[in-house]
């Protein structure tokens, strides 16, 4: 905050259960959701108790992968009881604390999505998931759009598909003019509403 900084992208609230994971590791708070939600809440308590809002990642989970994220596309195979028993309960409490954004995961999850689109892409998993089902109101920011993992598509298609999936915020994509040119012709097409542009 002394330096200005008004935004933090954290905490990391993926529960860490693969030894092998080569992104998420020793970010992690832990393997055990419980603890995750109780070190994660308490992070975003501590953070906005000081004027920093915090973006809680990588939803819906990046926790049991042994792909990166910035240099391929990871597949969570978790059924949805495994999601709801340990990957979605630390969002949950996140959410329940206040926490005022959350970050998108470029991974593949079935269980939510059989489209093979990455969250950050996925309305299932979103908008249905974390809005409607999960009720969060907060801002929804992608990862970086400059990663591999989010790359599935051609390029002007994956700031258009990752603002359509639900995101509010397209972090570092890899060529600015060209997102911001495809998500305003989206607009000017039709394809995204107005009212979604200026939803707050």
């Amino acid at each position: 905050r002394a330096l200005g900084i008004r935004m933090t992208l954290a905490p990391v609230l993926d529960v860490n259960l693969n030894p092998a994971n080569p992104v998420i590791g020793v970010r992690s708070f832990a393997e055990d959701p419980r603890l995750v939600s109780e070190l994660g809440v308490g992070q975003v308590r501590g953070y906005q108790e000081h004027d920093v809002a915090t973006s809680a990642k990588h939803f819906p989970g990046h926790g049991d992968t042994a792909v990166d994220s910035h240099y391929g596309l990871p597949e969570i195979t978790h059924d949805r009881e495994t999601l709801d028993r340990v990957d979605l309960p630390p969002f949950r409490a996140a959410i329940a604390a206040g926490g005022d954004a959350i970050m998108t995961a470029h991974i593949v999850v079935p269980a939510l999505d059989d489209s093979g689109l990455p969250a950050t892409l996925s309305r299932p998993i979103l908008t249905d998931l974390l809005r409607g089902e999960m009720g969060f109101e907060g801002v929804v920011i992608t990862d970086s759009l400059g990663m591999s993992g989010a790359n599935v598509l051609p390029p002007a298609r994956v700031p258009v598909e990752a603002f359509k999936a639900g995101a509010d915020i397209l972090l570092n994509p890899p060529d600015v003019p060209l997102a911001f040119d495809a998500v305003l012709e989206a607009v000017r097409s039709g394809e995204i509403s107005p009212e979604r542009l200026e939803r707050d």
